[in-house]
Order: structure tokens, then C-alpha cells, then sequence
């Protein structure tokens, strides 16, 4: 059975997806129609260049996400060289690596910009902070004089996973216009969960049967963020704009189309996960979507 698939965004949390997803494959599911933001257009990406819940698993277990961290060269002491890189460029790691890595990864498919894929079947959301917007990609690339089918899916990846002040936001340079560039970054800041890309205009309905894939529980069950100093309240502020606007509107007629997987021990920038945990992750996407489609109908 085809459905749409929608893929919230959580960095590392998204491990949870492969199982998830091998559930998907077993009940002889297919994706027809795919979206997702910061780490859930990544899967996304993958899942709609054709790969499979096995290759997925695969393929993100033998990467060291560690080196996703890849700093500017100076000749200054470390220190001092990451603030003044935070400062200047917006960002303590370029996130090159990262768009280098996924890049490889979809060309062993064939796919390198949108055109090698079917029209409209992917779409990822960025938040535009130059232009204050949410970005719809690639449909919105026509607004920058870019030409959608041209674009690099693995950019556009990039674009929606550049988390602030973490990755270096992602310049678009406008044609036609001033050489100003608008500053792109992740984009869970306006939509980590973007079900309403599916929904069929005034009626809110979906137009085919479709899944999300939510990071976390349910919104009576969310935890509490604790504040017990600055980092803490950088990470309480990201988790607030990345799931509270979202949750606050998925209502009962749509939470039948959700599952809710509840990770809240792990965060998602935390890129030295074990084995152990990966697993668990993987074990909890796999429980939590089977326990969905046992009373899910559409």
C-alpha cells in the first residue's frame, strides 16, 4: 500500500526511524510521497533515493557522526578560534562534512539534484532568517531565481539540518538582485513536523492516507526541560521551537495519523551514542510503530 510519510526532525534521536521504518517494509508499506525537517529530510532524502530500512541501518551505523564536526583551520589556540568563528560565522562547524558525506550517499543511488527524482515526492523545510520565512524545498527555490530540478538535494538536506550556532548557516545568493545572501538554517525553528505540506487546503484533509513520524510523545506527555544554566536554556529554547508550535496543532483528528516516539533521554546533538543506544532507538521505533498500526486506519 502507498502512503505519504512525513518525518519530524531530532538529530541523532532519528536512528528510532530505521526501525520504524523496517515495520513499514514488513506490513508492505511503500512511501509515495515524502517529507521532513533538520534530521528527518535526511531519512527522508534517503528513503526516497531508494534506500532501504536494512541499508539505512547500515549505512548510519558504520558513520562516525563525530566527524560531522568539522572545524575552521587557525592559527589561533582552539578557544579562542571557536568563538571568534561563532562570532563571525555564525556557527562552530561549517557542516560541509555533512553535505560531502550525504552527498556520496545519494549518488550511489543516481541521485544528485531533484530531477533525478519524481516531481514532488520530496520535500524538506529550512527557515530563511534573512527573509524571517519558513522554506519549502525545493518549491520555494523559484522565489531566489533557482531552478528547483537543478538544486542539490544534498544541499537542500544541509539547509534543513544546520541546527544555529552549531553548523554555519547555508547562503543563498539571490539572482538578479543585490549580492546580499539570505542566511538559511535548520528548519524545526518554524516546522519541525510538517504535516500540513499533505493537508488539501481549506478542508485540512489529507488528500492520501498519511504517516508521521513524531520524536517525541505526545504533548500531555512531554517532560519538563530543566534550566540549570546557559546550555541548558539554548537546549530547552531549540526543543520549545522545534516541537512546540507543531504538537500544539496536531489535534485529535490528526494524532490517528502520528506515531509518537516518545525519545527524551537522548538529545539531538548527542553525536557519541553507543551501540547500546542505537539499538535501543531502533527497538523503540520498531515497538511504538507496530503498537500504531495494530489500530491504525485510513
Amino acid at each position: 500500500m502507498k502512503v505519504d510519510g512525513v518525518f519530524a526532525g531530532g538529530g541523532v534521536k532519528a536512528f528510532s526511524f530505521i526501525g520504524a521504518l523496517q515495520v513499514m517494509e514488513e506490513k508492505g508499506f511503500e512511501f509515495d510521497h515524502v517529507a521532513g525537517t533538520s534530521a528527518g529530510s535526511l531519512v527522508a532524502a534517503l528513503i526516497k533515493s531508494g534506500y532501504t530500512s536494512e541499508e539505512l541501518y547500515a549505512l548510519l551505523d558504520e558513520l562516525d557522526v563525530e566527524t560531522f564536526k568539522d572545524e575552521r583551520m587557525s592559527l589561533l589556540p582552539f578557544p579562542i578560534a571557536k568563538w571568534i568563528h561563532l562570532y563571525f560565522k555564525f556557527g562552530l562547524y561549517r557542516g560541509d562534512a555533512l553535505e560531502k558525506w550525504l552527498k556520496e550517499a545519494l549518488a550511489k543511488k543516481g541521485v544528485r539534484t531533484f530531477a533525478d527524482l519524481p516531481n514532488e515526492s520530496l520535500r524538506l523545510i529550512a527557515s530563511d532568517l534573512t527573509r524571517g520565512r519558513l522554506v519549502v524545498l525545493p518549491d520555494d527555490l523559484k522565489q531566489y531565481g533557482v531552478i528547483p530540478e537543478k538544486f542539490s538535494v544534498a544541499r537542500a538536506v544541509r539547509m534543513s539540518c544546520s541546527i544555529p550556532f552549531f553548523f554555519e548557516p547555508v547562503k543563498i545568493y539571490s539572482r538578479g538582485s543585490s549580492r546580499k545572501p539570505s542566511y538559511v538554517v535548520d528548519g524545526g525553528i518554524l516546522s519541525n513536523f510538517p504535516m500540513f505540506l499533505f493537508r488539501n487546503g481549506k478542508m485540512k484533509k489529507y488528500r492520501k492516507p498519511v504517516i508521521g513520524f513524531q520524536l517525541t510523545p505526545e504533548i500531555s506527555q512531554l517532560p519538563k526541560n530543566k534550566m540549570r544554566n546557559a546550555i541548558d536554556m539554548y537546549r530547552a529554547l531549540f526543543e520549545t521551537m522545534s516541537n512546540a508550535h507543531d504538537l500544539r496543532y496536531i489535534d485529535d483528528q490528526h494524532a490517528k495519523n502520528v506515531v509518537f516516539i516518545p525519545v527524551i533521554d537522548v538529545k539531538a546533538t548527542d553525536f557519541e551514542l553507543t551501540d547500546v543506544q542505537k539499538k535501543e532507538l531502533v527497538h523503540l521505533g520498531r515497538d511504538e510503530t507496530e503498537q500504531f498500526l495494530r489500530s491504525w486506519s485510513y
